[in-house]
């Protein structure tokens, strides 16, 4: 895996920790080119982190600051030194914690951030991501262009999603869909 644009555009990320499945290189490009320009000085959530490369794509495209949340402890160590060897540690923060325990905490203040990526684990069972989503819709998105990414398999169905958000784009990569979601 590598950074595909940006400040840290060519640099190699660690080895992808067991059990964690990163998303492509082509599939990070493709939701990067579909996102655009609000990248640059977003702050960012990247939820299920596994080994950062959205959040660190990210950073490497301009966004101001992201916080990474993860629980496996193999790969909170992977995430770090992605940060690291992209050299944009100092704009992450990275979080040891279930997600859903994150995002039902009182201060977790989602409403700071324009731009969350959620790749859950592909054999996560529907009504997990059903409460996924709308944990992240209850917690509140207020900025002007939020976005949620959210990835699945492409043999899932597609999830229950908050009324008031909007299926944006649906790009499909390999294996991989990829939801973006907006404000209606």
């Amino acid at each position: 895996m590598r950074v595909i644009a940006g400040s840290a555009k060519g640099v190699r990320l660690g080895p992808v920790p067991p059990g964690v499945r990163p998303v492509s290189d082509m599939a990070r490009e493709g939701v990067f080119s579909s996102l655009g320009p609000e990248v640059a000085g977003a702050r960012v959530m990247d939820l299920y982190a596994g080994t950062g490369a959205m959040a660190i794509e990210a950073l490497s495209r301009g966004a101001e600051h992201a916080t990474l949340v993860e629980r496996d402890r193999v790969a909170l160590r992977a995430i770090r030194d992605n940060l690291a060897r992209a050299r944009v540690a100092e704009a992450a923060d990275v979080v040891g914690s279930d997600v859903l325990s994150f995002l039902t905490r009182d201060d977790n203040l989602l409403e700071a951030f324009d731009l969350v990526f959620a790749d859950p684990p592909y054999a996560m069972e529907q009504e997990d991501l059903d409460a996924l989503v709308a944990a992240i819709g209850a917690a509140g998105l207020s900025g002007p262009a939020w976005r949620v990414v959210l990835t699945r398999p492409k043999r899932s169905s597609t999830p229950v999603i908050p009324l008031h958000w909007l299926a944006a784009r649906r790009l499909s990569y390999g294996d991989t869909l990829v939801f973006i979601f907006r404000e209606v």
